[in-house]
């Protein structure tokens, strides 16, 4: 089950050596399972709990989430090219989520 909408961005072409960044926006609404909804009960948590980024299967970037975290979270890091691969985000969270977001970046 997904239900998360992934915006993954980063330059398609950078000189060898360079370091891009790496842009990830997550469409989710991140409920903390503190909340209490309309009729005073707890609207149950619901948020994105591990973020891995791996280029050509080396983990370039991970991150734990928790409930303090926004809505709809956006995250950045850089990443030196140093050859042409492609970048798989793997993103986790509760309720079975589980998704993977792809990108290809060409070094010349």
């Amino acid at each position: 089950m997904s239900n998360v909408r992934a915006l993954l961005r980063l330059p398609a072409t950078a000189r060898p050596g360079e370091v891009v960044e790496v842009r990830l926006l997550l469409q989710h609404p991140m409920e903390t399972g503190f909340r209490p909804d309309a009729g005073g009960r707890t609207v149950p948590r619901n948020i994105l709990r591990r973020i891995e980024a791996r280029f050509e299967g080396e983990l370039v970037f991970a991150a734990d989430l928790f409930p303090a975290i926004t809505a709809n979270p956006f995250l950045a890091f850089p990443l030196r090219a140093t050859r042409s691969g492609t970048l798989v985000v793997g993103i986790e969270g509760d309720n079975g989520v589980s998704q993977r977001e792809t990108a290809t970046l060409t070094v010349a």
